[in-house]
């Protein structure tokens, strides 16, 4: 017998907050809520991945960085997804990004793509 798959946050922001990209990627629209992330800002990095640049039309796509500046914040959402939505997430930010767990000015805790390096 399979184990159930447990739901955890996910701060979604750039292109998985496009519809074709949560289809593509999930198997349906993702709902979730407004919150944001502070001590980051967004950054924007050449993506080498040419199946995210088809789906989204885009070779560039955002990625927040850390600064620890508290007057700086990403605007996003925070979803519930399935741990099997979460590794479709992984593949999906492969290349450059890494899953990474952050708080949100909400007070809750979410995983969230940022640089690797």
């Amino acid at each position: 017998m399979a184990e159930a798959s447990t739901d955890v946050a996910l701060f979604i922001y750039g292109t998985l907050t496009l519809p074709v990209v949560q289809l593509e990627t999930f198997g349906r629209l993702l709902g979730g809520d407004d919150d944001a992330l502070s001590g980051y800002t967004v950054d924007y990095l050449d993506r080498d991945d040419p199946h995210a640049a088809d789906l989204t039309g885009h070779g560039v796509h955002a990625v927040v960085r850390h600064t620890g500046n508290p007057l700086d914040k990403v605007m996003g959402i925070v979803t519930i997804v399935t741990e099997d939505e979460l590794d479709a997430a992984d593949e999906y930010e492969i290349g450059a990004y890494r899953r990474t767990l952050v708080r949100l000015d909400s007070g809750a805790n979410a995983w969230t793509y940022a640089p690797r390096s």
